[in-house]
This record gives structure tokens, sequence and C-alpha cells, in this order.
């Protein structure tokens, strides 16, 4: 598929063989190249890319460095730093790895890159969740960037069932983004849910993860309100009742993956609680007693629901 001119593509492969102009490694923060994709990398392309790369560290994670090849096919290799020496990882340092590596491309005017799966070697992070994040910040750099120098992005997977799970997800993301909202700000709508006793949030199948209040993107010829009373349902099963506006929240950092403005209302909901669509799980919380994970900017938003409600 192409976006903006950018050919995207997801094949089955050894991306030490890749021809594409850079190709991507899935680094510590130190750049030692040891197994899986790095030592792959090293051992066919030679030990002059890790020395190279080791100077230029340590950094924190999430940055990203250029090196050269060594004799690989490709030209340049960036190293992602998505882990610390203890090889753990998470959403957020996959994330700016990932976002990292495409303007260290853009500063180099490189006009291909290869990527491997970030974070899911010895990260132990899922294929699943990884490919949906890499393709939420495929999409913000091609937002953000007014000339991309990338006229092709490519991942390569070594196995056939990672190839699969990237096919699905990076295609299915892009082509849902950008075929529904191709100009930004993206409007979207949330609920605070007064539900037997507490609020309810629901734990998000895709990135951003965490905890979340229940809300989505307004469709094509729908109203605030109609689309908060939607996705609600959807998400809870619940009918949201008698829900009065809470404020209208803009920061363009409140979504780690692209800027959107939400809606975000509050009031009362009936009927039988049961998570469904994209939330793996629904909960009741207390407001005194929230989970640790939230994502976007959903407890300043409790907070904010606190101090004007419950007076």
């Amino acid at each position: 598929m192409k976006v903006r001119d950018v050919e995207i593509i997801v094949t089955k492969g050894d991306i030490t063989e890749s021809e594409n102009e850079a190709i991507v490694n899935a680094a510590n923060n130190q750049f030692y190249m040891g197994g899986g994709v790095a030592g792959a990398i090293k051992k066919k392309g030679g030990k002059i890319i890790e020395e190279e790369a080791i100077k230029k560290g340590p950094v924190e994670v999430g940055e990203a460095v250029v090196t050269g090849a060594g004799s690989l096919k490709a030209k340049y290799v960036i190293h992602a730093s998505t882990m610390k020496m203890d090889f753990k990882t998470d959403e957020n340092m996959i994330r700016k790895a990932a976002y990292n590596t495409l303007l260290a491309a853009q500063n180099k005017k490189i006009s291909s890159i290869a990527f491997c799966a970030l974070g899911c070697g010895v990260g132990g992070f899922s294929y699943e969740a990884a490919s949906k994040i890499m393709a939420q910040e495929v999409f913000r750099y091609l937002q953000a960037t007014h000339e991309p120098s990338l006229k092709k992005i490519e991942f390569i997977l070594f196995s056939e069932s990672a190839m699969k799970i990237f096919q699905k997800n990076i295609t299915d993301y892009l082509t849902h983004i950008t075929g529904k909202l191709r100009e930004g700000p993206f409007l979207t709508v949330d609920g605070v849910v007064e539900f037997e006793g507490g609020i309810v949030m629901i734990e998000r199948t895709n990135p951003p993860l965490g905890w979340a209040l229940p809300g989505g993107f307004v469709d094509y010829g729908e109203t605030v309100e109609e689309a908060v009373k939607r996705e609600i349902k959807e998400e809870t099963n619940l009918d949201f009742c008698d829900f009065k506006l809470l404020g209208v929240y803009s920061d363009p950092k409140r979504d780690a993956r692209f800027h959107t403005v939400s809606s975000v209302f509050y009031g009362r909901a009936k009927g039988k609680l049961k998570a469904s669509s994209d939330a793996k799980n629904a909960q009741v919380y207390t407001l005194n007693l929230l989970p640790e994970k939230i994502a976007f900017d959903h407890r300043k938003i409790i907070e904010d629901y606190i101090k004007n409600t419950k007076v």
C-alpha cells in the first residue's frame, strides 16, 4: 500500500539480506550486539558495525543512532534502542525507538528502510502489540513530516507467523486511519460513566495500552452526543444516560499516536457491564482506587471530573 506516496511493505525474509538503503537493529542502549537480529547483523556485516555504534552510546532508551553497514548490502544500520542491558522493554520504549528511527532516517535523507520487529526478541514483547505501535508511529511520522525522504518503509519478519501478524495489523491500521482520517486534529469522544458506585474503565486491547475511559472516534455524519453513546455501548454494553459535557481536551500530546481533540461527557449508565469491541476488559473503579496505568490524559480528565462534580 501507499501512504503519501510512501510504499509500505510487509515481507518474510532475512533483514541482513535487505537491499534497502538502511536496516534497523533492535538494540540495547549501549549498542552491544549479542544475539537475535543484532547478532545476525554483526555476524554478516562485521564487528565494525558494533564498534561504531558503541562509540555513539550509551543513549537514553528510545533514541536511535546511525552507523555504516559494514559488508551488508544496505548502506546504513539504524540502531533503535528499545531496552537497557536488563533486556526489559515496554510500549513507550518501542514507540519512541520507532519514531526516532524514522526521524534519524529523515535527517540522513535516507530513501528506503527495513524494520525488524522492535522489542519482540529478547525483549519478549508481543508481535501483535509491536506491529500496531510501529504502524502508529509510521503514520505519525508521515503526518508530521512535510516532505518525507523515505519513499519505502519495509517490515521484514523472519517467521511466517510474525509476518502474517504484521501484515494484518500494519495494513489494517494504515488503511483504516488514512481512509477515515486524512486531516488532523482528529475528533474523538470519551465518557466518565457512573455505574454501581464508581466509574467504568476499559482495558485497551490496542496501543496505547492501559486502562482508559470508554470512547473513540466520531464517525462521519455523527454528532458527538451520538458518538459517545455508541462507543460506550460498543465497549461496555451499557446505555449512557442523562449525560452532560465535562469539557473539551485538545492538548496535541494527549494521544501518543497523533493529535486528537476529545469532547468528554459524564453521566450515569444502565444495563449489564460486559467488555466488547476493542476493550479487553471492563471494570468499575471507585474514584479513590484507580488503576495504576491509565492511557492518554484520562487521569487528568478524572481529576477534573472529581473537582467539578464532587463538591
